[in-house]
């Protein structure tokens, strides 16, 4: 195989479509460094492994000699990306936007190299854009081209209103490609509308438009929805590392060959080979310790990682509870508390009706032994060791 036939092959693992692949083939053929794009906007302090995808694309693109540009939106982030929503995004202040930039730049660079990564705010040049410089930038598109994007198409149908600065989103992003000369942007899959902006906008400044790459979605715990904070279903990579490990065991069997795909740097062959085994009969939950450990590992070194599986066989295997666990103080007064609402306030779920279905479906232990009355009273002091799922755990003082 060549050397643009291999580099064109690694650039293709999991990716959903490139456009143009014919024009990316070119490039790689000129042996030049390319300038390799991606943008995330700081709109919440923390990364999961949906955004991933994207940071190990760029890894593929440095080791193949490239230079990446990781851009963080601190622009477009007040503007807040419409993509996929029905709704207008409130802006986020400054502040915020900066505080979570912060915490961007620390978690990306345990993926990337941060000699070949160059980090990049597009408040650089937007700032100097000026007002002037906005219209003009407004002017190379139209209504009409703007409401062939679904979301807004839908809204429009549906008389949801949208904000007339969501139509500068796409520009923006658009404008950034022009700044930064971008030869390859990545993006996922419901960015295709504000990629393919940039290549329009590069031509009318008389660049070479972008090759434009889209990574999938990655779906979420669940294996329907794709990873989201807000659906619940997302491993954070600054989580602690036995979550990490246990939410990847947690994943189903079909699902971790996806993973395995996005996430994992073991090489396609490799990964082939651990499927034929499973097909002739290797226990999966071999693999996924495999795919978990690699993962924790990337976060958090491989001490950490080793030491999580030790946790989780000891966990799940013989039925042990963690050693360390979060420990939290509710207030349950004189009468008491139903066991239901001590476990929304601990944090352990996320409503008291989570909790009451939960323990309907036995899922709630205290001190070891399986809560079956929802209406369990727990009086003041004394401390009890909360246990929802698989792997909440947290002790609980009554006060």
């Amino acid at each position: 195989m060549s050397d643009v036939a291999s580099a064109l092959a690694l650039i293709k693992r999991g990716a959903d479509e490139i456009l143009i692949e014919a024009e990316l083939v070119e490039k790689l053929k000129s042996g030049r460094p390319l300038r390799v794009k991606a943008g995330f906007d700081p709109t919440a302090p923390d990364l999961h492994f949906g955004h991933t995808v994207l940071i190990n694309k760029l890894r593929h693109f440095q080791e193949l000699g490239h230079q990446v540009m990781f851009l963080i939106g601190d622009f477009t982030g007040m503007i807040g990306d419409p993509s996929g929503k029905n709704t207008t995004r409130p802006p986020l202040s400054r502040e915020q936007i900066m505080e979570n930039a912060k915490t961007y730049q620390d978690q990306v660079f345990k993926i990337l190299d941060p000699q070949r990564t160059e980090i990049c705010f597009n408040s650089e040049w937007m700032n100097g854009l000026g007002a002037a410089g906005m219209i003009r930038l407004a002017s190379r598109s139209t209504v009409a081209r703007m409401l062939e994007r679904d979301d807004f198409a839908k809204r429009y149908t549906n008389e949801q209103p949208i904000a007339v600065h969501e139509f500068l989103y796409p520009l923006c992003q658009g404008y950034d490609s022009v700044a930064m000369k971008a030869d390859v942007e990545l993006g996922g899959t419901d960015q295709k509308f504000n990629l393919l902006m940039g290549r329009e906008l590069q031509k009318h400044e008389g660049q070479a438009p972008q090759t434009v790459v889209m990574m999938p979605l990655l779906e979420g715990l669940d294996g329907v929805n794709k990873m989201s904070k807000s659906l619940g279903n997302y491993i954070g990579i600054a989580e602690p590392a036995r979550e990490i490990f246990g939410k990847v065991m947690s994943i189903s069997d079909q699902l971790m060959w996806r993973y395995y795909e996005l996430l994992s740097f073991r090489p396609t062959s490799e990964i082939g080979g651990l499927r034929r085994e499973v097909e002739e009969g290797r226990n999966p939950r071999d693999v996924k310790v495999m795919l978990a450990q690699e993962l924790v590992a990337r976060f958090h070194g491989l001490s950490a990682a080793e030491d999580a599986l030790r946790d989780f066989e000891a966990r799940f295997q013989r039925g042990a509870m963690p050693v360390e666990m979060p420990e939290v103080s509710v207030q349950v007064g004189s009468e008491g508390l139903p066991i239901f609402q001590v476990l929304k306030q601990a944090g352990l779920t996320g409503s008291t009706s989570e909790a009451i279905r939960v323990i309907g479906q036995g899922g709630v232990k205290i001190n070891g032994e399986r809560v079956e009355d929802k209406g369990l009273l727990l009086k003041a002091g004394e401390t009890v060791v909360l246990q929802v799922g698989k792997r909440k755990f947290a002790s609980v003082v009554l006060g």
